[in-house]
């Protein structure tokens, strides 16, 4: 008698595939970072800053009498370029990924698409950083020189002066990565971020009524008294407001409509 044995139920488990992990902000920012340097827009806005600062020294060196060639006299005006040109950096990093193509697989990758700006605000206030560090590195080397060639060559600056180089400078690289946030277009930023605050302060030097607002509203007027030692309450408040109009504002709008925006 021949007998048959029913198969074996299989005793293979079932598989279960671990939950893949995004990149960290950690990961992203780097990533951020890098692109800041592999286009050729960026690479060349970089260069341009470093030239352009390197520039203001030597003129100093040249022309500025031989007291005030000192270490404060040349690092706050190496700020001024910086100040114009980082802002254009923050709007070239947020709005490449449209401009570009590259946000379709960019957000694939990252679908939560706040970390992708979060890693590209980031990105950009270490590049202010940064930019505050070279300020001081070539001021650094222009008070070599002065001193060895007959000027003042005093290294003495107020700790104050380079706290506020530094609001300075990240308030305006914020201020281009809102522009570019909210317009998610390149020309359309830069001309929206470079023209709005400055049609504000011809206006509010040329129309009477708006001159008191203005005093509170224009970046302009607002951020002047960085580039001294002390600042008054009433000027830290001045400040505040115009940040939240020309910062907060554009950042907060911006977001919800790169949150919200259909990627084809």
């Amino acid at each position: 008698m021949t007998t048959t044995t029913a198969p074996a139920a299989s005793t293979v488990a079932p598989r279960h595939h671990a939950p893949v992990r995004g990149p960290s902000l950690l990961r992203l920012t780097a990533v951020e970072l890098r692109k800041l340097v592999d286009t050729r827009a960026g690479r060349w806005l970089l260069i341009s800053i470093g030239l352009i600062t390197a520039v203001i020294v030597t003129l100093q060196l040249i022309y500025a009498k031989d007291a005030d060639q000192t270490f404060a006299n040349f690092f706050m005006p190496s700020l001024l370029p910086l100040g114009v040109l980082l802002p254009v950096l923050g709007i070239l990093s947020i709005t490449s990924e449209w401009s570009q193509r590259t946000a379709l697989s960019t957000y694939a990758l990252v679908p939560r698409r706040e970390r992708v700006v979060a890693a590209k605000l980031i990105a950009v206030v270490l590049t202010a950083l940064a930019s505050v560090l070279a300020s001081l590195a070539i001021a650094a080397v222009g008070t070599l020189v002065a001193g060895a060639t007959g000027g003042a060559g005093t290294w003495r600056i107020e700790g104050a002066l380079i706290g506020h180089a530094v609001i300075f400078q990240v308030a305006n690289v914020l201020m281009g990565a809102g522009f570019g946030l909210l317009l998610l277009n390149p020309p359309l930023a830069i001309v929206g971020y470079l023209l709005l605050p400055t049609l504000w302060s011809v206006l509010g030097g040329l129309i009477r009524p708006l001159r008191g607002p203005a005093g509170w509203l224009d970046t302009g007027r607002t951020m002047e008294p960085l580039f001294t030692s002390h600042v008054t309450g009433e000027q830290w408040g001045r400040l505040a407001v115009s940040l939240l109009v020309w910062l907060v504002v554009p950042l907060v709008a911006g977001l919800v409509r790169t949150l919200r925006r259909e990627v084809s």
